[in-house]
């Protein structure tokens, strides 16, 4: 998740502006954090080949 469509209950700003302490914060952790929680996105592609291999051996087996 990204902080530009984020709103501030704090001061109801867009969290990306970083308005007050809590924008700042959220948007300091979301950084730390990363796409998806930390996921590379290298891992996300090697995941994406890995369900796709598994796909196709259950497509043969079942054909």
């Amino acid at each position: 998740m990204t902080s530009d469509r984020l709103v501030c209950a704090n001061c109801a700003g867009p969290v990306s502006e970083g308005r007050c302490g809590v924008c700042r914060n959220s948007r300091q952790y979301l950084e730390q954090q990363g796409m998806l929680g930390g996921v590379s996105p290298a891992a996300l592609i090697a995941l994406l080949v890995a369900l796709l291999a598994v796909t196709l051996v259950v497509r043969q087996a079942v054909a």
